[in-house]
């Protein structure tokens, strides 16, 4: 845990809280309006350049990428809360969602299965990885625990109160697929917004992988 101080600690709670609600809440009908407006109201610049582990570059165009998706998407609803417009709803749910086939499902099983279904190998993994850490679920037994938006989580929640474990958690259940998977988003993505968003993503973790020195060995995907 050399690495582990708590400006680390801190970033890291960072990334997982402000990225994971994108990839996991609807854009219309989600929990992560603030989130979104957030975005929307960045300066990409100031806020590349205090973005943790990604390079300010990197990050600056990745956060432009993402504001600029939403510049169209500003309307409030009479409540004063952030409603995407229908460009930027219906990418979130051809993304992740469906009904149709998902250029970019979000849980790692999928990659890494040779079946390529979810509640695969990775997921029952990690749910037995989570019980022997006294990690709970957050979210019901319909849904597979390795969401990319519910590891990002993990990881901001690991970093507060478990950080004794992060290292391990990154390197056996996030990292192994999480870069894939994100460049198969940017690639799928048809709206800047969800391209920066994965761009942004794949670059955090890169760097925080780098920056922790981490060995992680890089499974057979089979998608």
């Amino acid at each position: 845990m050399a690495n582990l101080d708590e400006a680390t600690l801190e970033g890291v709670a960072f990334l997982g809280n402000t990225l994971g609600p994108f990839f996991l809440q609807d854009p219309r009908t989600g929990l992560a309006g603030a989130e979104f407006a957030a975005v929307a109201a960045l300066d990409a610049q100031a806020a590349g350049a205090e973005w943790p582990f990604a390079d300010e570059a990197e990050a600056t165009r990745d956060l432009a990428m993402m504001v600029e998706g939403l510049a169209a998407s500003r309307a409030m609803s009479e409540g004063g809360a952030f409603c995407g417009d229908d460009d930027l709803m219906w990418e979130y749910r051809r993304l992740f969602i469906g009904p149709g086939a998902k250029p970019a499902p979000p849980w790692g099983s999928v990659y890494t299965d040779r079946e390529c279904v979810v509640f695969g190998d990775t997921t029952l993994e990690l749910r037995a990885w989570m019980r022997e850490h006294g990690v709970a679920r957050i979210v019901d037994e319909r849904t597979p625990e390795d969401h990319i938006g519910l590891l990002l989580a993990l990881m901001a929640w690991l970093a507060q109160y478990q950080p004794e474990n992060l290292e391990e958690f990154l390197r056996l259940h996030l990292l192994t697929w999480a870069g894939h998977f994100l460049d198969e988003l940017a690639e799928a993505a048809e709206h800047s917004f969800y391209e920066g968003l994965a761009r942004l993503t794949k670059a955090s973790l890169d760097g925080l992988q780098d920056a922790l020195g981490l060995e992680v060995e890089t499974p057979r995907f089979y998608r």
